[in-house]
């Protein structure tokens, strides 16, 4: 199988910082302060790997559940408005489908998140899979969903599979999951750091993608 797995936040969608700001009120409202610049470079995990880094694992026992519905909720009802595709994005799938491979999405976020975040693209019916958290244990940087995207593909070879997405936890859940990664920077993390976590190759964004597509690791696949 010949396939591209497509994360979603800050790879398809400019919504990285509608996240950062919708945790940093979330935490604002349980009484806890954090910085949006370090809030803002754990988003690409989901929620049971971000509030590790700003909460005690006690607090996370007795109120977990309770701030990440509340986190849900608003940004559903404040920032999901505000969330814009980056440029290219249905063109490029237009253009993958015609080179023949399959597309899945594999997002951190939930079902519904995802569902929405589709209708949003105007992509449905070009993407043969979509998985979220609501389909593996752990979320990014581990391989579950990844593991899950997979499983749905019901895809045996790796190695004609690749992963599109902007942050270094895409990069270390995909090889994990013994995939390679195609770097986006439009998500806002360096090019060091997507090269450091092990990215084939990197582009500015889904349109820099759709340009140099003959160039690309998805050509070659």
């Amino acid at each position: 199988m010949r396939a591209a797995i497509f994360d979603i936040d800050g790879t398809l969608l400019d919504s990285v910082d509608l996240h950062a700001r919708a945790w940093v009120e979330a935490f604002a409202h349980f009484g806890v302060e954090t910085d949006f610049t370090e809030v803002r470079r754990q988003i690409g995990k989901g929620g049971d790997e971000l509030m590790p880094v700003f909460l005690p694992k006690s607090r996370i026992e007795r109120e977990g559940e309770t701030i990440e519905a509340y986190r849900s909720d608003l940004f559903k009802q404040k920032y999901l408005p505000e969330v814009r595709p980056f440029p290219g994005v249905r063109p490029l799938f237009e253009r993958i489908r015609a080179a023949g491979l399959t597309i899945a999405l594999a997002s951190s976020g939930k079902r519904t998140e995802v569902e929405r975040y589709t209708e949003i693209l105007k992509i449905g019916d070009l993407v043969n899979v979509a998985t979220s958290s609501d389909d593996a244990d752990r979320s990014k940087p581990h391989p579950d969903i990844f593991e899950a995207a997979l499983k749905k593909l019901n895809s045996g070879t790796r190695d004609t599979i690749h992963v599109i997405g902007d942050t270094p936890y895409d990069a270390e859940a995909a090889g994990k999951a013994g995939l390679p990664t195609i770097g986006l920077l439009c998500g806002g993390f360096p090019e060091a750091d997507l090269s450091a976590s092990g990215c084939v190759a990197i582009f500015r964004d889904p349109q820099d993608l759709l340009d140099g597509f003959e160039r690309s690791p998805l050509e070659a696949a």
